[in-house]
């Protein structure tokens, strides 16, 4: 069995009400400068929680303008922010977007490396600020993974830093954050962690350490999800789906991604599509591109996914593609790339840009090559 390294978060919390223990930990810290990171929708939410704060003499921050696809200008922006309040902490809560910006602040916040610099895994030097994430979504497991992913506008190429100083110190899950969320952003984040969990499972450097996170963050996605975006004030579906997340966070660090995220990047960098949305979209197409050299695994998916065993793992996989492709309808998600308004003629274009994303098309199980991922584009037109 090849060696494996876990990065995850030195202390995680998870449940509801548990924003309540990062007010706790916080004030035995020592920590007095807190900038924080959210977005307007979160605000009423954690009025009590600041006002705790201020009322132990804290000094706090807001930064409520993160976009949905954030800038490597809209970090420079947030970071001299931060820089300016003289913060000795950060915290990050909201969505995937708000907690990426969130590490890199903490992270880069001395000034002593730009970000331009550190794209790619390995290349930030030193740990920052003192962190916590606390996600509003139940998607992209940005709270307890080493990664994080900004927009190049340049390139118009979303690009990833992986590092173990992106880590959070504390990782608070409280799914009764996630109550409000509409129902789209729902179906979007919750596609997002099951392709996480699914791309790890079926990844060429799958680990059994990690596959144990994957089944079960396969499991209570598939399960729950459609009650989640059905009704938002199920609690229970709203717990399962956090904790999906959190496993498909889990496995982003020692085994990340494959096909499914490389081919969505050009999609956000080009065309600005949500991130899950994106995901969605290309998952059952990039699972039948992938299934015949890995049945097995992808029979276990469908397994996972609650369906019936077929005659063979071919019959059982497909089923398990069928399956996906069901509940993302039932939660809303297009079925092709001209629903989104993506040209057909941009396809030439989005998969030269696809295969710039090496770091994780290398742990895909099928090689994909350039032809390839036109081909997969081309069967998401109608």
């Amino acid at each position: 069995m090849r060696e494996i390294i876990l990065q995850q978060p030195q202390k995680i919390v998870f449940g509801s009400g548990c924003i309540h223990t990062f007010v706790k930990d916080y004030l035995e810290l020592g920590c007095r400068r807190l900038f924080i990171l959210t977005a307007p929708p979160i605000l009423p939410l954690i009025e009590e929680v600041l006002g705790q704060l201020c009322q132990a003499g804290i000094k706090t921050e807001i930064y409520d303008h993160i976009m949905a696809e954030p800038t490597i200008g809209d970090f420079k922006q947030i970071c001299a922010a931060a820089q300016a309040f003289h913060a000795d902490s950060v915290v990050g809560i909201g969505g995937g977007s708000v907690l990426d910006v969130a590490k890199l602040v903490a992270t880069l916040f001395d000034g002593a490396q730009e970000v331009e610099d550190v794209f790619g895994i390995g290349f930030i030097r030193k740990k920052g600020l003192w962190l916590a994430c606390l996600p509003t979504t139940a998607g992209t497991g940005s709270e307890v993974s080493p990664n994080a992913i900004l927009l190049d506008e340049r390139d118009k190429l979303k690009k990833g830093i992986v590092s173990p100083y992106l880590l959070a110190d504390v990782a608070y899950v409280d799914p009764a954050l996630t109550l409000t969320v509409p129902s789209k952003v729902t179906a979007d984040t919750g596609m997002d962690a099951l392709t996480h969990c699914i791309e790890a499972y079926t990844n060429k450097f799958a680990h059994p350490m990690v596959d144990m996170y994957a089944l079960r963050g396969i499991e209570l996605l598939a399960k729950n999800l459609r009650r989640a975006v059905e009704n938002g004030s199920d609690l229970e579906a709203r717990e399962a789906c956090a904790l999906g997340s959190l496993y498909g966070g889990l496995c982003l660090g020692p085994v990340n991604t494959a096909a499914v995220h490389a081919l969505s990047y050009p999609l956000g960098g080009e065309y600005h599509i949500p991130h899950g949305l994106s995901n969605a979209i290309l998952l059952p197409s990039v699972m039948k591109f992938n299934c015949p050299i890995n049945q097995g695994k992808y029979a276990e998916v469908a397994i996972a996914c609650g369906v019936s065993r077929g005659k063979d793992d071919d019959e059982t996989a497909q089923r398990g593609v069928d399956f996906i492709c069901q509940l993302s309808q039932a939660v809303g998600i297009p079925s092709h790339l001209d629903d989104i308004g993506i040209p057909k003629e941009a396809v030439p274009h989005l998969a030269k840009a696809a295969m710039e994303v090496q770091r994780l098309l290398k742990n895909n199980p099928r090689e994909v090559t350039e032809q390839d991922a036109i081909d997969i584009y081309n069967t998401l037109y109608k």
